[in-house]
This record gives structure tokens, sequence and C-alpha cells, in this order.
């Protein structure tokens, strides 16, 4: 016998007994104000959080914010005055000189500052990630404490393809030098419906 093959005998024949585990964990965490802590950790990674009234409001404010920027794109029709980029194609491709995406999210984690957006309101799985800046549109409602109650409410197996987006895209693994919009949005913008 190897010595290899003896030390997986031993190891098989030294495990312990099974434990059955009963106890489910639940991490709840409190906060006084679930948005104000969204909008604390999404502007302490690169985001920025604007609660509105409105879809009118988010149209004045992209309008004075975003002025002069061409190849804007939303899956949100209350906004599609704002676009002038059709995502009706077949190409994902044909994204690449998209500069501005206004898209829904499903719902916000207070904790980490990140959004779950889902297959459901993008058109192309590339979208949140190919375009210059991104603006996600959420309800205030929808804020959730932690990714604990998050995964609680992901369901993949509805929806698809779902990811989870906190501020805007960076790297810092190359000379530990910080690049914005290395593989995603250089910016990302959160209306929180009220």
């Amino acid at each position: 016998m190897s010595s290899r093959e003896q030390i997986l005998a031993n190891i098989k024949t030294n495990q312990p007994d099974y434990q059955k585990l009963d106890v489910q964990f639940k991490f709840d965490t409190v906060y006084e104000n679930l948005f104000e802590k969204f909008s604390e950790i999404l502007s302490f990674v690169g985001g920025k959080a604007i609660v509105v009234n409105n879809y009118e409001e988010i149209k004045a404010d992209v309008q004075e914010h975003y002025k002069g920027v061409k190849n804007i794109a939303t899956t949100i029709s209350e906004l599609s005055s704002l676009a002038d980029f059709n995502l009706n194609i077949s190409d994902p491709h044909d994204l690449e000189m998209l500069n501005l995406a206004i898209i829904k999210g499903d719902f916000a984690v207070a904790e980490n500052g990140a959004i779950w957006v889902s297959e459901k309101h993008i058109p192309h799985r590339v979208l949140p990630m190919i375009t210059q800046y991104l603006v996600i549109v959420v309800k205030k409602s929808e804020i959730v404490t932690n990714m604990h109650r998050a995964y609680e409410r992901v369901k993949v197996d509805e929806t698809g393809f779902g990811t989870f987006i906190s501020g805007p895209s960076k790297t810092a693994d190359i000379e530990q030098s910080l690049v914005i919009g290395a593989h995603g949005a250089r910016g990302l913008t959160v209306y929180v419906l009220d």
C-alpha cells in the first residue's frame, strides 16, 4: 500500500459520527433606516442613491446629470422618452456604443449597497456590464437588511439569470492601481422610489 493509499484509508476509518444540524441560522440585522444604510454603503463603494417620488423626478434628474449624453437605453416604459438607443437587437455586441442604461432592480440590500437585477428586467444579460453608466430604479419598500434576507428572495428558477450589482465596476488587481469601469459601468446611480 502506498503512503497516499494509507493516508486515505486512515481518513476513511477515522471519520467522526454524523451530526444532524437542526438549527437554521437566521442572521437578523437591524438598521434604524434601511435607505440611509443602503445609501451610505453604496456611496462608500462609488455609487449614488437618490430618493425620488415618481418617474418624472427621475426623468428630470437624468436630463440634468447626463446632459449631452447620447446612446441612452431604458427598459422602463415610464422613462422611454429618454431613450435614443433601441434595445430590440439580436446580437449583444451591438450594445458596445451604449453610454447610459436605465433598468429596474428587483430589490436592494442595505448591508452592502447591492441591487439584485434579474433577467426579467433586462433583454440582454450583458446590458448592465457593457454600458458606460448605469441607472437602476428600485422601490424603497424593496430594500432588505442583509444578504440572508436577499437570498430568500432570489428565485432564479423563476427569473433565470440575475446578478447583484454594487457600485461601479472597479479593480485594483494589476499593480494595485484602481481602475474604474474595467469590467462594467464606470458610474452607478440608484433612484429609490419612495
